[in-house]
């Protein structure tokens, strides 16, 4: 059972209200627990992140709760809000700061990935795990790209042979009357 407190603490209030702001700018969360992790594995950590756009902030439980429900996120959220959290946001790509947190939870195995919310769906951390291994956006648009481009590519090479064709044939039937 719950305490209700008598009287609201503006502190709390305004700390809730700002972790809201910070979460407003995603809508792609990684849930992980930081616990072991020196200082300075940490600072690495956020430095990598960073570099993508990502950020990696340590929350209270009950607030980020609180700041995920003002988001109307799927209820499942606080299953992931226990013990030591820290929520990795990334604004722009979740796959490259999935990727990024596996692999530096393989260098330092005290980081550990609780979970993600991802657009309005709640993942484990086995799906987290499996989409990290996916190729990113950037990636599939490359990909992508290189199919459209093909076609045109082999049109042109097409285009490109007659011509080269017709000069052979011509040289062909030169070097036989010369010879």
């Amino acid at each position: 059972m719950a305490i209700v407190a008598k009287k609201i603490q503006e502190a709390k209030v305004s700390a809730i209200k700002e972790l809201g702001e910070v979460f407003a700018g995603s809508n792609d969360f990684i849930f992980a627990d930081y616990r072991g992790l020196t200082v300075e594995q940490i600072t690495a950590l956020r430095a990598k992140l960073r570099a993508r756009g990502a950020v990696f902030k340590v929350v209270k439980n009950n607030f980020a709760r609180l700041a995920f429900e003002e988001r109307t996120a799927p209820a499942g959220v606080a299953n992931h809000l226990v013990g030591p959290t820290a929520v990795a946001i990334a604004p722009a790509d979740a796959n490259e700061v999935a990727k990024i947190l596996f692999e530096f939870a393989r260098e330092a195995p005290a980081l550990s990935i609780k979970g993600g919310l991802l657009g309005s769906d709640l993942y484990d951390a086995a799906q987290i795990e499996a989409f990290s291994k996916l190729p990113g956006r950037l990636e599939l648009i490359s990909m992508l790209m290189s199919v459209l481009n093909a076609p045109v590519r082999n049109f042109a090479a097409a285009l490109n042979d007659i011509p080269s064709r017709v000069v052979r044939s011509i040289k062909a039937v030169a070097d036989k009357k010369a010879g």
